[in-house]
């Protein structure tokens, strides 16, 4: 039987995923990691070759990111608290800032992804749960 230590550490370590959708069903990012914790947030994306079509990270609270040490450019889209689009950064290359006045949360995706997905400054987004297994 695992110790109670052991057991803490799988916790603090295990890592969410959501799906990201807009209120009116459709899928925004199938497979996304939240980064809501202080090390999760620090690290992002950080260590990744690439972030596939689909996939993301949802960090928050997060009014501003950055992609210094990234490989690969990213889509940053800024959330209000009641998860409005309040800003889409596309195609942010590495070694960049960006942010957002009033943001809470930021939705990183697949350079292109917010643009082939449509998302647009307005638009209202919803997460929900999913288990690792479930297709994106």
């Amino acid at each position: 039987m695992p110790s109670l230590a052991a057991s803490s550490l799988r916790l603090r370590t295990a890592r969410r995923t959501v799906s990201v959708r807009r209120t009116d069903g459709t899928t925004v990012c199938g497979s996304c990691v939240v980064a809501d914790r202080m090390f999760a947030r620090m690290k992002g994306l950080l260590g990744r070759r690439t972030l596939e079509p689909g996939e993301g990270m949802l960090i928050r609270p997060a009014p501003s990111i950055h992609t210094f040490f990234m490989r690969f450019p990213i889509d940053a889209v800024f959330l209000s608290r009641e998860s409005e689009v309040l800003k889409v950064a596309s195609d942010v290359a590495p070694w960049r800032t960006r942010s957002c006045r009033k943001a809470y949360a930021v939705l990183e995706l697949a350079a292109g992804e917010a643009q082939r997905r449509r998302l647009a400054v307005g638009d209202h987004i919803e997460t929900v749960e999913r288990r690792d297994n479930e297709p994106h």
